[in-house]
């Protein structure tokens, strides 16, 4: 049986939190005399009731979750509270509620993906809520990432485990401890990310939305050229920026508390950032010959468009698509890529790739050596079977999740390139795709509705880590 009691109440207090946030964007409408007050308003009574009905429901002495309500407690919290979420975009001027749910699910999953255009013109207390709405989803998935995953070992996360990934009663106290320590990591990112923006040329209103959709690498503009309105100061603050917010905040913990090295002894973190690193010079090398630029420009502008792929952010500054073929296949692989595990980045992540890497060596070997007993590790953690396991699955899931993706996009109406792209662009949370409809310099206005909603499954899917929510679909998951 499932507990639906203490699901009720950690769900009615997630929304309960979320009535509370939407009352920054209604105090925002109210000082500036927005039209939006109203669907502010309405929309936090309800969030706000809602959250009454879900916590009077639920409310009982003590919390005691198992495996199989941590799976959908994860999976249902971000649907519900998208529903939610998504209130005020369809009160907003009408906007129907599937572009209103499509905003929201790209935001609150912190893809990046937009059906909204004349943003330099909208409404302060909406474009205040879409950086939140990629704020809060940032924070929220990093703690899941970190307390929560590596307990269902999702994907191969296990790896990961700390001692605040165990949901038993006496370990409550170290997963509250964690979550405050990376909220505060956080808050402190995010105000040195806005002061970096407003010393760059920012008024202090782009640079609190800006330092919000970056730290939490969602990407999310106030204005419809997205960084390219922006100073090229601004560009090299984004880059750095969102480069930390694909890093594991529990790094910057540990730094705070005076363990600086540790950065140099993440095998994860190393990794990220060398590979990032080299596709940055090639590519900034190569467009400054191809395209005539000075290196110092060419490096800015490849920097930004890696990082921001990669990190899955997904800022636009130039249309990468029109830098050629070469770029084209280039940033289409680097959409799968991913940055680090317990960061606010979505993708394949690196980690895979390093732990792929060990156990293609250690096959490689064995084939050398038939008699031979192998173990990789990965940093300094040996690779078990059911890591491998877990790891093979999600890759399969990942890919054939894409694949169904693109080709029901295709199947009621979208162009090859933008079905292809736009599915691995939902699943991987990047935000833009390729080609003139969904890449950099478009949206996803055009799309039908029924690839509205098979796009944001596909953000939800990719964000959760899929297998989160492909266990709710197998049989056995509701016999016990």
């Amino acid at each position: 049986m499932l507990n639906l009691r203490p699901l009720l109440f950690i769900l009615g207090t997630f929304l309960s939190m979320l009535a509370g946030f939407m009352l920054i964007p209604l105090l925002f409408a109210l000082l500036h005399g927005d039209e939006t007050s109203g669907a502010f308003m309405i929309s936090s009574l309800v969030t706000g009731a809602a959250a009454s009905f879900c916590i009077s429901s639920g409310q009982q002495k003590t919390l005691k979750l198992n495996i199989r309500d941590m799976f959908l407690l994860t999976s249902i919290t971000w649907l519900v509270v998208s529903l939610f979420a998504a209130m005020p975009f369809t009160l907003y001027h009408g906007i129907n509620y599937t572009d209103a749910f499509f905003e929201t699910m790209s935001g609150i999953t912190t893809t990046g993906s937009t059906v909204l255009s004349g943003l330099d013109n909208m409404d302060r207390s909406i474009l205040i809520w879409r950086s939140l709405l990629q704020w809060l989803g940032g924070i929220g998935f990093i703690v899941m990432a970190v307390a929560v995953l590596p307990f269902l070992n999702v994907g191969g996360m296990r790896l990961f485990r700390t001692e605040s990934s165990d949901w038993s009663d006496k370990s409550t106290p170290r997963t509250q401890d964690m979550a405050k320590n990376l909220f505060q990591v956080y808050i402190l990112l995010t105000i040195l990310c806005g002061l970096g923006y407003h010393l760059a040329g920012m008024d202090w209103f782009e640079a609190i939305n800006h330092a919000m959709t970056t730290l939490s690498t969602g990407g999310y503009s106030t204005s419809d050229e997205s960084m390219a309105h922006f100073t090229p100061a601004a560009h090299w603050v984004s880059t750095s920026f969102m480069l930390a917010g694909g890093l594991p905040l529990l790094i910057f913990v540990q730094m705070l508390r005076g363990r600086s090295l540790s950065v140099w002894n993440d095998a994860q973190v190393k990794g990220f950032l060398l590979f990032v690193a080299l596709v940055s010079m090639l590519l900034g090398a190569w467009l400054a010959e191809v395209k005539h630029l000075a290196f110092c420009d060419a490096l800015r502008l490849s920097s930004f468009n890696v990082v921001s792929v990669v990190t899955t952010t997904g800022y636009g500054l130039t249309d990468y698509g029109s830098w050629g073929p070469l770029a084209n296949v280039a940033f289409l692989f680097l959409m799968f890529v991913g940055a680090c595990s317990g960061s606010t980045s979505g993708g394949i992540k690196i980690f895979r790739f390093q732990i792929a890497g060990a156990i293609m060596r250690e096959q490689l070997k064995q084939q050398i050596h038939p008699a031979g007993i192998f173990r990789e590790r990965y940093n300094h953690r040996p690779i078990s079977d059911d890591i491998i396991r877990s790891l093979v699955t999600f890759i399969l899931l990942f890919m054939g999740v894409t694949v169904a993706l693109a080709v029901f996009l295709v199947a009621v109406g979208v162009d090859p390139i933008s079905s292809l792209t736009g599915a691995i662009t939902a699943v991987t949370n990047v935000g833009p795709g390729l080609g003139p409809v969904i890449g950099p310099a478009g949206n996803f206005a055009s799309l039908p509705d029924s690839a509205k909603w098979a796009l944001s499954l596909g953000m939800l899917l990719g964000r959760l880590e899929i297998l989160t929510v492909a266990v709710l679909f197998h049989p056995k998951f509701w016999q016990y």
